[in-house]
């Protein structure tokens, strides 16, 4: 008999899980609150180990079509913008393939939305979990339509406010702001930008190359807490955080003009270090579990794997939390890296703890991120 699995939250990591629960058997039904399914920023960087998760559920040639692949990051450092390191990762999906990309969040969203249409999941939008009852045999779902359904499990991936994580495991840690936020804005691709371009002090930003016609330019400021940014004024607010930016940047920053065109946002995380991530046949993923800042831009890359391990371990053990238990000891110390170390680096940036060889911390990761999960 076919199990069931309800997912609760349709982003980048619950719709991973669909398409990787389908392709093991499992009959996976969606259900999302925002009924318009709207996608909230600009662009994305998907490193070595988003490109070969891709393709291993199947959809890496209509992801390709929509992104802008590239090998080479390239690291400056200061006012001056000196060149500082100009390196290739490896390929994980093979040599026909780039090892990163660039893409708009609206364009993965549909990419991976079209995928799990097309293997069966049921997407229902507009709709929440009003209530759960685990039985310990199946779990009974109440939603907010009126609807009612039992599913032998959920998977909470409804994000770093996960309503799933506040009813299965009310003590857990909360989302802290961290100090910073993110601006990013698209702009118009430079001929000669052959990949990612960070910015290492005082302007902290890059630019990421998303489709074969435009880029996003992204830069972290600190902020006192409950800062809040009107879309009136944003666009000249974007250029004032560019503090003694590199030249290369310059011109960039010089055509962030349209309020409108930039997306802000504080920088939140949460990690559940020392706390289970499931209680009975309720599991979580992603954000739920480990939403980190973006320094190391792995953020949507741990929810996706997250939900390739869970699939492949539901897959192979018969009793839900045998398969939780793996999961977790499966992913537990990619995630706490990148959940950890995304933190330090930002620390440093604001000056609370002493400066540290980013570039070494890269290299640990990259060569992390290139094994397997």
């Amino acid at each position: 008999m076919q199990r069931k699995v309800l997912i609760v939250g349709g982003g980048i990591g619950g719709l991973t899980a669909a398409i990787a629960l389908c392709r093991k058997g499992f009959v996976v039904e969606i259900v999302e609150r925002d009924p318009e399914w709207s996608v909230y920023g600009v662009g994305i960087i998907q490193q070595m180990n988003v490109v070969r998760a891709m393709k291993e559920i199947g959809v890496l040639d209509a992801y390709l079509s929509r992104a802008r692949g590239f090998d080479r990051t390239t690291i400056f450092v200061g006012p001056g913008g000196a060149k500082e390191a100009s390196f290739d990762t490896p390929k994980l999906a093979g040599p026909d393939y780039p090892s990163n990309a660039g893409i708009r969040r609206k364009d993965l969203q549909q990419v991976l939305g079209d995928a799990a249409r097309a293997a069966g999941v049921t997407i229902r939008l507009g709709v929440t979990v009003e209530a759960m009852a685990d039985d310990g045999a199946g779990v009974d779902v109440t939603l907010s339509d009126g609807s009612a359904a039992r599913f032998d499990i959920v998977v909470g991936a409804d994000g770093i406010y996960s309503r799933t994580r506040a009813a299965i495991l009310p003590d857990a840690p909360r989302p802290r702001y961290t100090g910073q936020w993110v601006w990013r804005y698209n702009l118009p691709l430079p001929a000669d930008l052959d990949g990612i371009h960070i910015f290492a002090g005082p302007c902290n930003a890059g630019l990421v190359p998303i489709t074969d016609a435009l880029m996003y330019l992204f830069l972290v400021s600190e902020e006192p807490e409950g800062h809040f940014q009107p879309v009136e004024g944003a666009a000249a607010a974007m250029r004032s955080r560019a503090r003694m930016p590199a030249p290369q940047l310059v011109p960039h920053l010089e055509a962030i003009t349209e309020d409108a065109g930039v997306v802000a946002r504080p920088i939140e995380a949460v990690f559940l270090e020392h706390e289970p991530w499931h209680v009975g046949r309720v599991v979580l993923i992603g954000d739920a579990v480990h939403a980190s800042s973006p320094h190391l831009a792995q953020g949507a890359g741990m929810a996706i794997e997250d939900a390739l391990v869970l699939a492949e371990e539901l897959a192979r053990h018969a009793a839900p939390e045998d398969a939780f238990a793996a999961y977790r000891a499966r992913r537990f110390e990619r995630v706490r890296h990148v959940a950890l170390n995304s933190l330090k680096v930002g620390e440093m940036q604001m000056g609370l703890i002493p400066p540290f060889d980013v570039g070494a911390l890269t290299g640990q990761t990259i060569r992390m991120m290139a094994g397997p999960i």
